[in-house]
């Protein structure tokens, strides 16, 4: 039987596309980081 093989997304294509400096791009992103700023999440930039 085969074995299933699981995604590999690319760590930049990943990065590029959920990152911190993408969510920085667009006006609802950077409003998605302050809420989860607001209830205290750490936030970590990019990969």
């Amino acid at each position: 039987m085969a074995m299933h093989y699981p995604r590999r997304v690319s760590k930049i294509k990943r990065v590029r596309m959920f990152g911190f400096r993408a969510r920085m791009r667009t006006k609802a992103g950077r409003k998605l980081i302050n809420r989860k700023r607001a209830i205290g999440r750490r936030i970590t930039p990019d990969m």
